[in-house]
């Protein structure tokens, strides 16, 4: 998919890193900083690349496995850029066995963008995830806070289309 970027090159200001490194200094000592400091670096940067959890495990003296086991765990941090347009399909197990892949598989072909990835212009972004709790409507995309449910692979384009 030539339109696609699935890891996007850091590229944070000084602006952002001095607003982090304050972020650092507020939180530094207390106990269970790891996660408040996490969610204003999300706030700050937009997800959390590794350079940014380099810099909050620097800042905050503690081991870089433990950031990451933070942001890996939580659904809350993402490690990629997000669109402007951000897309999720939900692979739960009552979306899945409903179609979801197909309509998964059309939501990339429409956008030209492959899963957990962000176009190259960075409108869109599209995220596979697991259940988002509304099996009775699947399969389900979310497109922003627009949710889409009971979808067959036909209405992909007509919906995508009102994003573009």
């Amino acid at each position: 998919m030539p339109n696609c970027k699935t890891l996007v090159p850091f590229n944070g200001t000084k602006e952002q890193k001095e607003r982090l490194k304050e972020v650092i200094r507020t939180h530094k000592g207390e106990k269970g900083a790891t996660m408040p400091v996490m969610q204003e670096a999300q706030k700050i940067y937009g997800y959390l690349p590794e350079e940014v959890q380099v810099m909050i495990a620097e800042g905050l003296e503690i081991p870089l496995t433990e950031v990451y086991g933070i942001s890996s765990f939580y659904a809350q941090f993402t490690h990629n850029p997000k669109g402007e347009v951000q897309i999720s399909v939900c692979l739960g197990t009552a979306c899945y066995v409903k179609g979801a892949a197909e309509i998964l598989d059309r939501v990339c072909k429409k956008v030209g963008c492959l899963p957990d990835g962000i176009s190259t212009d960075g409108k869109f972004s599209i995220d596979s995830t697991r259940c988002i709790g509304a099996c009775g409507l699947a399969p389900v995309m979310i497109i922003n806070n627009d949710v889409y449910g009971r979808l067959k692979p036909e209405d992909v384009d007509a919906i995508i289309e009102k994003y573009m």
